[in-house]
């Protein structure tokens, strides 16, 4: 069995403590960051017991049978403890910071303590459940080696019991996990806002007219039909004639299959003329169905309300459990729905057609980039895309990100000469300094959002937006460590929405102004006209 004390994982275990307490992209409350900090210290000590293993197995003499062994075992422990000390005292400061540049409030003093008794806690569970394993393995290679070389069944056992944690762990716990989620998120989509009643008006989708029930919309859906502006508010701010804007939704019940759904967008779209306005927007959702509303009043004043939206629903469940569920779904369902649309819209006069553009924001993003191909921009091309918070498998955002200029930092890259893909951050215009040529292809992001720069090597290797300038929302003080940056923006991921509007994973509709303009334009607004629309927004807490 392994010995009850490890010097070398408790040395390793504590550096990836302390690295974890440093800043990364989101700032962390106390909680979160016990139990993130508690994860990385079982995760140092696991690498420490496994070098340690592997050292045994090469049968080289162990160093506890020395004197100065155990000497090294204990100096580990007061000095692992001092730095553990040192460490949780300048963690307020190094959160203070990241909250500072968001706007945020700082944390209490109070907080090292309550951090150290979670991680310790969670390293104290974690490090059972090592302690259980290495007792599998010990139990099964002692069974073995009756009739196998000691080595061979040491590797058999530990692939032994490496099997039977991840069966019990995959079949019972993450798998009951995930049916518990689905349970929960298809019954709150499912949920009808008693303050929403069904559309009179009819050309809206849900209303009598509609060829769509307003009942199988869902809970996004609805609220995505709902949401303004009207075409009175358009024209109380702008003081000009307006139209309604026209958004088409289908939703998750609202047709059997993919196909249905695309055919029956398609179908509600001609039904109320959503092919005879200036404006025509693909939006796809994120896996919850939901639609940026900043987004959607963003585009809706500054084409006063000359635009059609439709979107397609393909999921209720939190666009992390959308990937892992189908991770394919919500691709297919995007390309369905671009590939009626598109079909359509192609066959009407040149002159008479709306300018088409797609749009998406997060998991929406990724897919709206895989709903459509080369041949799609080579035969009758689209006018455009505004993508948000773009994951960072994106495709075309990868692409364009790793062919920047080199002279440009990766958090806000300049592709070529900007005549066809730009980019942009809070700072306002995207980079580029050539005329568009052909569809404009813009990205919105945040340097602060993990959603777009988590690196999956980053436990290995430094992630590249790490080098050269900071922006104004990433703190200096964040380092690159093996394997706990890793860990770290794992973490940050899973709380991306937790930031003020304009940091992190949550945008602000005056950066979706500003966004809009650049993919859309809006040539009758001057700069006094846009100031006053993003004040409005800014008013409806947008």
């Amino acid at each position: 069995m392994l010995d009850p004390l490890c010097s070398m994982g408790l040395w390793l275990g504590t550096l990836c403590f302390a690295a974890s307490l440093t800043p990364s992209l989101i700032p962390r409350d106390a909680l979160l960051q016990g139990v993130l900090s508690g994860i990385a210290f079982a995760a140092g000590y696991g690498v420490g017991v496994l070098m340690r293993w592997l050292w045994i197995f090469l049968g080289l003499p162990r160093l506890r049978d020395l004197a100065i062994g155990r000497v090294a075992t204990g100096l580990a422990v007061v000095v692992c403890a001092a730095m553990v000390i040192v460490f949780l005292a300048q963690a307020s400061g190094w959160q203070n910071d990241i909250r500072a540049r968001m706007g945020m409030a700082a944390v209490t003093s109070a907080r090292p303590v309550f951090v150290g008794l979670v991680a310790g806690g969670v390293a104290l569970v974690l490090l059972l459940l090592g302690r259980l394993f290495g007792g599998v393995v010990y139990v099964l290679s002692q069974r073995l080696g009756r009739h196998l070389p000691r080595r061979v069944s040491l590797i058999v056992s530990v692939a032994l019991a490496g099997l039977l944690f991840w069966g019990i762990g995959n079949g019972l716990v993450f798998e009951a996990g995930l049916r518990a989620l689905d349970s929960s998120y298809r019954q709150l989509d499912a949920v009808v806002d008693t303050a929403l009643d069904p559309p009179r008006d009819p050309s809206k989708t849900g209303s009598a007219a509609s060829l769509i029930d307003w009942s199988g919309l869902g809970r996004m859906g609805r609220a995505a039909v709902a949401a303004g502006p009207t075409q009175a508010e358009i024209e109380a701010l702008t003081g000009q004639p307006a139209q309604e804007p026209l958004r088409i939704y289908v939703g998750l019940n609202s047709a059997p299959d993919i196909r249905a759904r695309a055919d029956l967008a398609l179908a509600e779209m001609i039904r109320v003329g959503a092919f005879e306005r200036s404006t025509l927007v693909i939006n796809t959702p994120t896996g919850t169905g939901w639609l940026d509303p900043a987004s959607q009043k963003a585009l809706g004043y500054l084409q006063r309300g000359d635009v059609a939206t439709v979107s397609m629903q393909y999921s209720y469940l939190a666009s992390w459990l959308a990937l892992m569920v189908d991770p394919t779904y919500g691709a297919d369902s995007a390309r369905a729905l671009f590939a009626a649309v598109h079909g359509h819209w192609r066959t009407l006069p040149r002159d008479r057609r709306p300018r088409l553009y797609l749009h998406g924001l997060s998991l929406g993003a990724l897919n709206s980039d895989l709903s459509l191909d080369l041949f799609d921009l080579l035969g009758e091309p689209f006018d455009g895309a505004l993508w948000a918070g773009p994951p960072f498998p994106s495709r075309t955002w990868r692409h364009a990100t790793l062919g920047r200029d080199p002279a440009t930092p990766a958090w806000r890259p300049r592709y070529g000469d900007g005549s066809v893909v730009r980019f942009m951050t809070q700072d306002g215009a995207p980079a580029g300094n050539a005329a568009w040529s052909g569809p404009r292809i813009v990205y919105l992001q945040y340097p602060s959002d993990p959603i777009t720069f988590f690196e999956p090597g980053s436990a290995l290797r430094r992630p590249v937006w790490l080098s050269g300038p900071r922006a104004d929302d990433v703190s200096g003080s964040l380092r690159w460590f093996p394997l706990v940056t890793f860990l770290q923006l794992g973490m940050d991921m899973a709380v991306a929405t937790s930031t003020p509007t304009g940091y992190g994973h949550v945008f602000a509709a005056d950066d979706y102004v500003d966004a809009w303009i650049a993919t859309a334009g809006a040539d009758t607004w001057d700069a006094r006209s846009v100031a006053a629309l993003k004040a409005e927004l800014a008013a409806q807490g947008l």
